[in-house]
C-alpha cells in the first residue's frame, strides 16, 4: 500500500478500466492508490479478451476503430514491458463470408483507404476444411485477443512491487467528500475515480447511470484441428495451447447470476456447430456479467455535484480496445482539462441524476 497519506487520485478497482487508467496516470508522474479485493468473479477477469475492428452481423468497422487500433497494440506492448510478461496475442481473425454478394462487397472496400489498415487478405474460396466458408471470408489486421486473467496478475504484481495497491475492499461508507479533495481511511487524494464495473451500478455515487448488464458465458473445448486464426461468425473460436481453444459468446439481458447454464451452452454450441464441422469435448463452461451501457459508450467524467469524484466504467463486450484509449483520453480530461467526447462523457445523463434526487 501507499505509503503517503497525501496522493493525487484512489482508484477504485482494478479491472480492464482501473489498469488502465492507473498506468496513464502513473506515466503521468500522479500519485495513484488502486483499492481492489481481487474479486475472481469480475467480467473482466472471465471475458475472452477480443479485439476485433470489424464487428456485428453485418460486418462493420467498429466504432472510433481508426483511433482504437493503432494505440492499443502499443499500450499493451508498453505494459507487456513494464510487467515483464506476455499478454498480448496479436491473431488475425478469420471472418467467412455469407454470400457471393458480401464477398463482392468486400473486394470493393478492399481498395478503400478507410479499410486498408484492416485487411490482410480476402479469400474467394474456402480457407478451412471443416469451416461452413464456401465464399472464402475475410482475414483482418489489428486484431487478436488479451490474456485477461495473465494482464490483471501481472499488472497487479507491479502495482505491489510500487506500493500502489491495496488489495481490500472499498468500503463507500469511509469515504469523506471534501470541496477539493476526498479523505479515505487516512489518505487524502484530490480525486477519487470508480472503475468498478458493476458495483457503481449496485451502490454509491453512480448508481443513476443507465447500466445494462449484459450476462456473458464461455467455453472451453479441446479439439484435434489445428487453426492459424481467430474464427469469428456468429460465434468466436479462439486457438490457445495443447489443443485447447475458447468459444462464445451468448448475450443474456434477463439473468443476472454468475450460474452458467445449459440454455447458453446450447446455444454457443449450435452457433458453433454452424460455423465450424469439428468434433471436440467440452472442458469448461465459465459466465460473467458485463458492465454495459444503454447506448453501448463508457461512462467518462465527473460526478454533477461533487468534482472530486469520477467515473471510468461501462466498457461493455469491446473492453479490451476501449480501454487503452478512452483511459488516456479521461486522463488528459482530468490533467489538461481537455474535453471528453460528448458520445462518452456522462453529462449526456445528468438529467438523470436530477430525477434521481426527486425521487
Amino acid at each position: 500500500m501507499h505509503n503517503s497519506g497525501e496522493i493525487d487520485y484512489i482508484i477504485v478497482g482494478q479491472g480492464l478500466a482501473g489498469s488502465a487508467l492507473s498506468y496513464q496516470l502513473i506515466k503521468e508522474g500522479r500519485k495513484i492508490l488502486v483499492i481492489d479485493e481481487d474479486n475472481p468473479h469480475t467480467s473482466s477477469k472471465i471475458a475472452a479478451g477480443l479485439y476485433n475492428p470489424v464487428t456485428g452481423r453485418k460486418m462493420v468497422k467498429t466504432w472510433k476503430a481508426d483511433l482504437l487500433f493503432p494505440y492499443l497494440i502499443s499500450f499493451y506492448k508498453e505494459l507487456e514491458q513494464i510487467c515483464s510478461a506476455h499478454f498480448l496475442r496479436e491473431v488475425p481473425v478469420y471472418r467467412p463470408f455469407i454470400s457471393l454478394e458480401e464477398q463482392n462487397e468486400w473486394m470493393g472496400k478492399s481498395s478503400s483507404p478507410e479499410y486498408i489498415p484492416f485487411i490482410k487478405e480476402i479469400y474467394c474460396k474456402s480457407l478451412y476444411s471443416f469451416a461452413n466458408d464456401p465464399f472464402g471470408g475475410l482475414e483482418l489486421l489489428q486484431s487478436g485477443y488479451l490474456d485477461l486473467p495473465v494482464f490483471l496478475e501481472a499488472y497487479r504484481d507491479y502495482l505491489k512491487k510500487h506500493e500502489l495497491l491495496d488489495a481490500s475492499r472499498f468500503d463507500i461508507g469511509q469515504l469523506i467528500l471534501e470541496k477539493e479533495f476526498v479523505l479515505y481511511q487516512g489518505i487524502r487524494a484530490k480525486r477519487v475515480i470508480f472503475c468498478d464495473g458493476l458495483n457503481s451500478a449496485e451502490q454509491g455515487y453512480f448508481q443513476w447511470l443507465p447500466f445494462s448488464p449484459v450476462k456473458g458465458e464461455i467455453l472451453r473445448i479441446t479439439a484435434d484441428f489445428r487453426l492459424k486464426n481467430i474464427l469469428n461468425r456468429g460465434v468466436f473460436v479462439v486457438p490457445l495451447e495443447n489443443g485447447l481453444f475458447r468459444v462464445g459468446s451468448n448475450y443474456d439481458n434477463n439473468d443476472s447470476t454468475l450460474v452458467p447454464t445449459v440454455k447458453a451452452r446450447n446455444e454457443i454450441e449450435r452457433r458453433l456447430n454452424e460455423l465450424a464441422k469439428v468434433e471436440y469435448n467440452l472442458e469448461e463452461q465459465v459466465a460473467g456479467i458485463r458492465p454495459a451501457t444503454k447506448d453501448r459508450r463508457p461512462f467518462i467524467g465527473l460526478h454533477p455535484e461533487y468534482e472530486t469524484i469520477g467515473v471510468f466504467n461501462g466498457l461493455g463486450t469491446k473492453g479490451v480496445s476501449l480501454a487503452p484509449y478512452f483511459s488516456r483520453h479521461f486522463m488528459r480530461f482530468l490533467e489538461y482539462g481537455e474535453d471528453l467526447y460528448a458520445e462518452v462523457n456522462i453529462n449526456r445523463y445528468f438529467s438523470l441524476y436530477y430525477d434521481s434526487l426527486e425521487n
